[in-house]
């Protein structure tokens, strides 16, 4: 794994600095603290930090062709590019290195931009074609990879993390308040937004053309969730396991010591299961354990790793509060406002897997292409007694019971129904919007300031949503959720966590499950497979079922928690006073409902952690990038 970091100059006749380039590279060099590398061709200038995984001592970055006119920079592994190889040499092409970036200059001057289709894996990548005068940037198809470019003040800036625009004097750190809204419903910034208002994510699945002072994005790939797979059942799990093993095996290539971690949940398991089946000798798999029993899962993850007699490393830790120290360097690493508190754990468990792998395969990916989290079946269960009542009753009479319904903690749970009536008065997309959002709107409007909204102007952060909504015609009941989560929460939120901490300590990790031919296939595969009889992923299960111990597959669910409401009553509570104070100063957000937060959570009075920490961790990014 490795970090980029470029610019090119709107004006053809103004050269680019090389150290300039090299400070935006070494702002990111623990993404690649095994070398660097640069180029500076008249406008353009390309950065290079690497990591090395494959051809460890000839796959130094830049990587240039035959006649110097096409150079790259690249940040990610392309699994296919052995047989992409042998293509091009049968087009007469002659390789230098065993690398499989090198693939990608051949292929551009084969095909052009278009050859990114052709591509299996996950990347971020810069290339310059001096001839054209043409800078293509290309992101991968699930946006396992972030890449982040702005056209402002004359430039164009692309880089692997933002912070490396930092090293621009000039560089504008004016705040998109629509960015700060969606980071209050979402706990992240959704792409192609960033908090800043000229800078940008490029999306999965895109490129960026720029040429002639023009710049031009695009897609290249577009998940289909409108077509469903009719076969039966034992055909779908077949084929299902195939394109599983598959993508599995092809991650498997490695000059660096390569493991897995196994948390004990059905994805990483089936990872490690699937293979053992490939590699000749003992996989090495890593996990965290927890000082408290509630968060600690390694019992299972010790089951699997007996039956595959794998080279097994656990590290406890205990669960206690992290220090503004420790999460000040989080933020740092984020480098945009980051909210979801399992980006602790995350850390933690990639500092121990790098203490004995430098590639670990993950899990990630495989809840949200194929159903797993409890909020699906919510979800389904929901849309099932939508079709039961007409609109015009649920717009009314539901809305109406969920406006009356006490909302009270100390009720039994069957009589929590305050919010399920909310939601069953909306249509499916605006209760999926409800069920994600954290500062729920139009209550969120409260904490903005006058000005705020003013120019906000009306502005919802439902429309992340609603702009993928707007893609899916399919009946299926659960396709919609999925197709919205896979292009929004998955890329956005929770594989940018895994980047952004595996990164932080020099970890490449890579996600079968997040294969494009997986996720194609398994975006076909009818809801009554996914979700069925209160179990998520059943299909899968059913598949794992030879390889996996039951109460493996069939125990329920458990997140990547800690205990953060405890955290903000305790150890954390006092700095967490301070930072509200601080954020309510800074003029966009109002203090006081802010401190009314503070004050009934502290108290015990209600349970406001979720809010709480987004708001906290929006202080802390204020303050670390000094903005």
């Amino acid at each position: 794994m490795c970090g980029i970091a470029g610019l090119l100059y709107d004006d053809p006749n103004r050269a680019a600095e090389p150290a300039l380039i090299t400070a935006m590279t070494d702002l990111i060099a623990h993404r690649g603290p095994d070398a660097g590398g640069l180029h500076c061709d008249g406008p353009v200038g390309l950065g290079h930090r690497r990591l090395s995984i494959i051809d460890v001592s000839g796959g130094d970055q830049p990587i240039f062709s035959a006649d110097g006119s096409v150079a790259v920079v690249f940040n990610g592994e392309i699994y296919n590019h052995k047989p992409l190889r042998r293509w091009l040499e049968g087009r007469g092409h002659h390789f230098k290195t065993h690398s499989d970036t090198e693939v990608l200059i051949y292929a551009y001057i084969e095909e052009g931009p278009a050859f990114v289709e052709r591509l299996r894996g996950m990347f971020a990548f810069a290339i310059w074609d001096t001839k054209r005068k043409r800078l293509l940037l290309a992101r991968d198809r699930m946006g396992q990879k972030p890449l982040y470019w702005s056209h402002h003040n004359g430039r164009l800036l692309f880089a692997s993390e933002m912070k490396a625009f930092t090293a621009l004097g000039d560089f504008d750190k004016t705040i998109d308040l629509e960015a700060v809204s969606d980071y209050l419903s979402f706990l992240c910034v959704m792409a192609p937004r960033t908090i800043f208002r000229n800078v940008h994510k490029l999306e999965p699945g895109h490129l960026l053309i720029a040429e002639q002072g023009r710049v031009e994005t695009r897609a290249y790939w577009r998940l289909d969730p409108n077509t469903v797979d009719f076969r039966p059942r034992r055909l779908q799990q077949e084929a299902l396991l195939q394109t599983f093993d598959d993508a599995v095996s092809c991650r498997l290539e490695s000059e660096v010591p390569l493991g897995a971690f196994l948390s004990g949940g059905v994805d990483s398991s089936a990872v490690v299961a699937l293979m053992s089946r490939h590699l000749p000798g003992a996989v090495r798999t890593a996990s965290i354990g927890f000082d408290v029993e509630a968060f600690d899962e390694t019992s299972y993850a010790e089951q699997v790793a007996r039956r595959y007699r794998t080279d097994h490393y656990t590290e406890k830790v205990k669960v206690d509060a992290a220090d503004e120290a420790e999460l000040r360097r989080l933020v740092w690493h984020f480098d945009e406002p980051f909210a979801d508190p399992s980006a602790i754990p995350t850390g933690r468990v990639s500092e121990i897997a790098r203490k004995v792998v430098t590639v670990a395969l993950s899990g990630d990916g495989g809840d949200e292409i194929l159903g797993g989290y409890r909020r699906y079946q919510v979800d389904l269960m929901e849309n099932r007694i939508r079709s039961l009542i007409p609109e015009p009753l649920r717009a009314t009479l539901l809305a109406a019971a969920g406006q009356a319904w006490p909302d009270r903690a100390d009720l039994p749970r069957p009589l929590r129904l305050k919010s399920a009536l909310q939601g069953l008065a909306l249509d499916a997309a605006r209760a999926h919007f409800r069920s994600v959002s954290y500062f729920r709107e139009p209550g969120k409007d409260a904490f903005f300031t006058a000005g705020a909204k003013d120019a906000l102007g009306g502005y919802s952060s439902f429309e992340v949503l609603a702009r993928h909504y707007q893609e899916v015609q399919t009946r299926d009941p659960l396709a919609g959720i999925l197709y919205v989560d896979i292009n929004t929460y998955l890329p956005d939120r929770m594989l940018m966590k895994v980047d952004k901490m595996a990164m932080m300590h020099s970890l490449e990790v890579r996600s079968p499950f997040l294969d494009h031919h997986l996720v194609e296939q398994a975006m076909r595969i009818p809801a009554r497979f996914k979700v069925r009889g209160g179990e998520g992923k059943w299909i899968l299960k059913k598949v794992m079922e030879p390889y996996l111990p039951h109460d493996v597959l069939y125990r329920p669910k458990q997140g990547f928690d800690i205990p953060l409401a405890e955290w903000l009553r305790g150890p954390l509570a006092e700095p967490l006073t301070a930072a509200i104070d601080s954020l309510g100063r800074r003029g966009y957000l109002e203090a006081a409902p802010m401190r009314a937060l503070v004050d009934a959570h502290i108290e015990g009075r209600n349970d406001h952690a979720s809010q709480l920490w987004i708001l906290y961790m929006l202080e802390l990014w204020h303050q670390v990038f000094e903005v």
